[in-house]
């Protein structure tokens, strides 16, 4: 194994696409699925701790926690075939307990499961055509029974135990609500299913016989031991609106784009996608959870409502309304409060309520305070920050402050810090947003948009453009080391501009294809590209002519760097190897074995190197590259590696990926070889403001 090392420090985002993609592991720590880990998040103390998804996963379909806390299952596609794998939570670190791989019926993926109240009993259930029910005593692997649970194949989206007892089960689906009892190795229904089907969306148990039901009709029924006992209709308070908003819904969700691989059948989108327009209006009721004075439950788009049990009647109230608030930094603020809400969880003293959303985003609130606003609706808080909601396609890092800079699918551009696990500024637009770069100082940034290309400031609290060139769409673009000059990609050619006069001072152009990735080598004497016509070029700044070219038509070239000496150029495409080129000539080639390589990124020190492969796995090795198969392989994102870099000290490796997240990791060489590059100063403390902003905080001041 290589002695190059990777540790996962902290990500930014949620897999929101996950059955059950949020729980408490206790009062102060959440569970909760990004890329393709699970990180245990500590809410006070702000630290994640990481379970990684299984060697060769395709990503998590569902997740649950056992009663006692102490158990944690994963479903995953690991290959084409579907996994579970239970791990212990209690030890640490975190280790598989079990693996249930080994089936003797018909499945394709297992898309929703649950523990038993005594933790000892296991349900999942498959996906279609089969559709079993499968009742398992995990610890011994062993399958207690199996029942096909529905011959119509609309699918199946919950199960659950009843609260005390081991032998009772519920499942819900589209036209199905089925009550069931284990004994003697069969799964036999116990209610009759009256009145017309509804589509059951979600449900909890309220007591040992009674369970909530929600439909994606805004409906809620009661039903005692299987018979009805309580029905309401929640209804929304803006129906006229409601329609044309609903179009706008639709659009910015086309935009998300899951890989089909990973998606649970009966989904998130596609119980949005196949309800009609008309049934859009009523609220869709995606999530339940209960807690001891009744239950809490998603009631349209930014909206959940409490409902608290009548005192001697088997009847629920509307008690408070909860809101997700309007973002003031998104484009259309009109739009931020129409999340739906898909998980929700109580954690176990009910302090807290926190809930995911149909756009990666996690929220929370403090049920004490849903007391104090009388007839007013209480807000939810981020819990951590806005989240991306779609695939990053831009990354940027600086030298004198610790910022990560970020664009993505979502039409927005944050900017993180990585010292303090932060975000520090982020802003949704109209256009798209397709490249970004960061200036060393960290105080600008370049950014390629639909129609233009953007100079911006960081100021403290806004990013603000100051220069705008007709550059359309440029999905390219990176600050020189020395922060001089910045190059910007336009179809197949390269502009340079000076970020003094801010001129464009050359144009390079040679490439017949798209271009994919360019590189500054250390001095900025010099810029590689490479495209998507096989092609890699070595331009030279001062004459603005290329001085070395190495093509080869069969690759499709995804991304390329230089050594710190500037003596090897690495490039990686679609042909499965890693490329390293001198003089115009492939020097080597290592193979990438069963993954394309997406990114490819060597560490200042020239002794490691980090690759991103298009399973959303990373890759760490020491330079020279070894002739054998000899590197560490981690699972990292959900999806393909858009793009990597390494901050300026060596310290962190970003990456980016599809799946709309942004894991920071910790990298060092066992060796010891060029660990630590000392830092002749610290970061700066310096911000950004204008004097207009400052003249009007000074007579804000003066005023009050």
């Amino acid at each position: 194994m290589s002695t190059v090392v990777a540790q996962s420090h902290h990500v930014f985002g949620l897999q929101s696409h996950v059955t059950n993609n949020i729980f408490f592991f206790d009062e102060q720590v959440i569970i909760f699925p990004a890329g393709n880990q699970c990180v245990k998040y500590n809410m006070d103390q702000k630290w994640q701790k990481f379970i990684p998804g299984s060697e060769k996963s395709q990503g998590m379909l569902a997740l649950s926690i056992s009663p006692n806390r102490r158990y944690l299952a994963v479903s995953e596609m690991v290959q084409e075939k579907p996994v579970i794998t239970i791990y212990e939570l209690s030890s640490i670190p975190v280790r598989k307990r079990k693996i249930l791989n080994n089936f003797d019926f018909p499945v394709q993926r297992f898309t929703c499961m649950a523990f038993s109240p005594d933790s000892k009993y296991l349900l999942t259930q498959t996906s279609p055509p089969e559709c079993n029910l499968v009742y398992w005593l995990w610890e011994k692997q062993k399958v207690m029974a199996i029942v096909r649970i529905d011959s119509q194949n609309n699918g199946v989206y919950q199960v659950s135990f009843g609260p005390q007892d081991n032998t009772q089960v519920c499942v819900t689906g589209n036209g199905m609500f089925k009550l069931l009892r284990f004994s003697e190795g069969t799964l036999k229904q116990t209610n009759f299913q009256r009145g017309e089907p509804q589509n059951y969306l979600a449900h909890t148990w309220v007591s040992d016989d009674k369970v909530v039901v929600g439909t994606d009709t805004g409906k809620l029924f009661l039903f005692e031991s299987g018979d009805q006992r309580w029905e309401t209709s929640i209804l929304l308070k803006e129906l006229a609106s409601e329609m044309k908003n609903l179009q706008m819904i639709q659009e910015s969700e086309s935009l998300i784009e899951f890989p089909t691989v990973t998606s649970p059948v009966p989904s998130y989108e596609q119980v949005t996608m196949t309800s009609s327009h008309s049934q859009l209006t009523l609220p869709q009721v995606f999530a339940v959870a209960a807690y001891s004075k009744g239950f809490a439950c998603s009631a349209g788009p930014g909206r959940v409502l409490l409902f608290e049990k009548m005192e001697d009647k088997d009847f629920y109230h509307e008690s408070k309304e909860i809101r997700i608030p309007v973002d003031p930094q998104s484009n259309d603020p009109s739009q931020s409060d129409r999340q739906d809400i898909i998980c929700m969880c109580f954690s176990p003293s009910e302090e807290t309520l926190i809930a995911t959303t149909s756009k990666n985003q996690l929220y929370s609130i403090t049920m004490s305070l849903t007391e104090i606003s009388k007839g007013e609706p209480a807000h939810f808080e981020y819990l951590m920050y806005p989240l991306h909601s779609a695939s990053i396609i831009g990354l940027a890092t600086c030298i004198r402050k610790p910022f990560i800079a970020t664009c993505s699918l979502d039409r927005s551009i944050r900017i993180w810090n990585y010292e303090l696990n932060t975000l520090e500024l982020y802003k949704e637009y109209q256009e798209e947003v397709y490249a970004i770069g960061l200036h060393p100082s960290g105080h600008f940034i370049v950014v390629g948009f639909a129609d233009k290309l953007r100079l911006m400031n960081l100021l403290i609290d806004d990013i603000r453009p100051f220069k705008e060139y007709s550059i359309r769409g440029c999905r390219e673009c990176a600050f020189s080391n020395g922060g001089h000059l910045f190059a910007a990609v336009n179809g197949n050619v390269i502009h340079i501009f000076t970020t003094t006069s801010l001129e464009n001072i050359s144009n390079l152009k040679g490439h017949t294809g798209k271009i994919r990735s360019i590189a500054w080598n250390t001095d900025d004497s010099k810029l590689i590209s490479c495209g998507t016509d096989g092609a890699v070029y070595e331009w030279n700044l001062s004459s603005g002519k290329r001085e070395t070219e190495c093509v080869l038509k069969s690759c499709s070239y995804n991304c390329v760097t230089i050594s710190p000496d500037s003596k090897i150029i690495f490039a990686v495409g679609s042909d499965y190897t890693l490329k390293e080129i001198a003089d115009s000539s492939v020097l080597r080639e290592t193979s990438a074995f069963d993954a394309v390589y997406t990114a490819v990124v060597i560490s200042h020190s020239g002794h490691m190197m980090f690759v991103g492969t298009s399973l959303g796995t990373i890759r760490a090795m020491k330079y020279p590259l070894p002739l054998q198969k000899e590197f560490n392989e981690y699972q990292a994102h959900a999806g393909p590696i858009t793009k990597m870099l390494l901050t300026f000290d060596d310290q962190h490796l970003l990456t980016v990926a599809q799946d709309g997240c942004l894991y920071t990791w910790r990298v060092y060489d066992k060796e010891g070889r060029g660990i630590k590059r000392e830092r002749e100063v610290g970061f700066a403390e310096e911000v950004l403001v204008t004097k207009i902003d400052l003249e009007e905080k000074r007579v804000e001041e003066k005023t009050s």
